[in-house]
């Protein structure tokens, strides 16, 4: 009688899909994005039912209600991002990126959520460079963290440094997947963890990878996660490459010179997707004009009516950018600006303005704020957003 092999790890299993078939591969993830709306969205209908028979909500299930429509929101987001990537119709730029800084720029960025979820990461960067797609890129480190944030029980661990011949850029990502105390157990890793660790996050990590010619090398043992994420490393006699980068502080000169978007929007039109976007005015009509202009960029889009609520916001995450209406400018916001640049310097805060004044790029104001008039969005504000929010990855 033969003896039956032992069924692969999550580490393994999830290895495997990055190498398997395409089509089937993106059928589990179809299935996997019902799953984790749907999940969410029925927990929420079932509260939402028992508000209307019962006529009460406590303080502790209106706060698992917003969790449960959060949590579907947040699916629906990663899914999003995923139709991008499966739409085969992306156009990848080669750039030399310094993804150290790149990598550092991310953690501050989050560093407000790794602190409210009581997350310390530690960090051994040493400077490296590498070639690839700067916005692609970009989401992978955002994926990342964010999978890493939502497996981990202790601390996240990066390291970034070069590889031996030949040489590569490798980052690892490491942390414990289950709590310490549980560490030794061997039995510990149940199915829910697993599903933890293969979540939608992990799928975008995965895609997003596999999309930029990276393998993802997971490893999931003893309650510890490690993932290893290589590079091609700049070699300046590469055949066809060149670092000459774009300067984006050479296009202040100008208001008005900022490349526009034709209304032909292409499959790689989306360099933002991802991209978190905060808008903060009272005024529903600005709120609908600003909502048509950007809606081809695929931006995560979140409202709020004034700069209190902005504070609130971003108390346990920064978005990417806070576009704002002229009328919100006070005290309020001036200290929320003060307390984000102190934590971001490069943030993108852009003001929207009532009267017929020339768009300002941040780079080219006195105060570093980038300015719109209303009149432009339709035709100026995505081109400008891509600028604003560029310069802060």
């Amino acid at each position: 009688m033969s003896t039956p092999s032992p069924a692969p790890s999550a580490a393994a299993a999830a290895n495997d899909a990055a190498q398997g078939s395409g089509q089937l591969q993106w059928a589990d993830i179809v299935q996997q994005l019902g799953a984790e709306i749907a999940g969410p969205l029925s927990t929420a209908l079932e509260r939402i039912h028992s508000l209307i028979n019962t006529g009460q909500i406590d303080r502790q299930s209106l706060r698992a209600l917003r969790e449960s429509v959060s949590q579907a929101r947040e699916a629906g987001m990663v899914g999003q991002q995923l139709a991008r990537l499966a739409s085969g119709r992306l156009r990848l730029s080669r750039e030399r990126l310094h993804l150290t800084q790149l990598l550092r720029g991310v953690l501050a960025h989050r560093s407000r959520e790794t602190q409210a979820r009581g997350v310390q990461v530690r960090q051994m960067l040493k400077p490296v460079e590498v070639i690839a797609d700067g916005a692609l890129m970009f989401s992978l480190l955002n994926a990342l963290m964010d999978w890493a944030l939502a497996g981990t029980h202790s601390s996240i661990d990066l390291r970034l440094d070069l590889t031996p011949w030949p040489v590569k850029a490798r980052l690892v990502c490491r942390f414990a997947n289950r709590a310490l105390d549980m560490a030794d157990d061997p039995y510990a890793a149940d199915a829910s963890q697993s599903a933890g660790l293969n979540s939608l996050a992990w799928r975008l990590v995965e895609q997003t990878a596999l999309t930029m010619g990276v393998q993802p090398v997971r490893e999931d043992e003893h309650g510890i996660t490690v993932l290893i994420l290589e590079f091609a490393h700049p070699v300046s006699d590469e055949p066809g490459f060149s670092d000459a980068q774009p300067d984006l502080d050479a296009l202040a000169g100008a208001p008005n010179t900022l490349p526009l978007e034709t209304h032909q929007h292409s499959g790689n039109s989306k360099p933002l997707a991802g991209s978190h976007l905060l808008i903060v005015t009272g005024s529903r009509e600005l709120q609908q004009q600003i909502l048509a202009a950007v809606a081809h960029m695929g931006l995560i889009i979140d409202l709020v009516t004034s700069a209190e609520e902005a504070a609130t916001f971003c108390q346990d995450g920064l978005p990417h950018g806070i576009l704002f209406d002229t009328a919100q400018r006070g005290p309020a916001l001036d200290t929320l600006r003060a307390g984000v640049l102190r934590e971001v310097p490069n943030f993108s805060f852009v003001e929207v303005l009532d009267g017929d004044q020339a768009m300002l790029p941040s780079s080219a104001s006195a105060d570093g704020l980038g300015r719109i008039a209303r009149r432009d969005l339709a035709e100026l504000l995505p081109s400008m957003l891509l600028f604003e929010m560029a310069r802060g990855i």
